[in-house]
């Protein structure tokens, strides 16, 4: 059997499905919360996400290659405006 080369959501449900596998029995052999592997299409879950590239047998890099490398940097830094020449820069009140 030819692993497909882009898992997408498809791909990865009937790699699932063809060898007996749904996402309920994904989170009951994980031990996961079943809300949580089902919601794994449009919220991102780390435990269900590497439950399911094990079953697969890839890494998750390659199943989930869209969420992954993970950004840890949480913190939005607004962009400081940039000024003008003649125009003084805008003064940033400390809170």
């Amino acid at each position: 059997m030819t692993k497909p080369k882009a898992w997408d959501r498809h791909a990865i449900l009937a790699h699932l499905r063809r060898n007996g596998m749904t996402l309920a029995g994904i989170a009951e052999r994980y031990g996961l919360a079943l809300s949580g592997v089902k919601n794994i299409w449009t919220r991102p879950n780390e435990p269900a996400e590497r439950a399911i590239a094990d079953f697969i047998g890839e890494p998750v890099e390659k199943v989930f290659a869209d969420r992954y490398p993970k950004m840890r940097n949480r913190i939005y830094a607004p962009p400081v405006p940039q000024s003008s020449p003649g125009k003084p820069a805008p003064h940033r009140n400390a809170a």
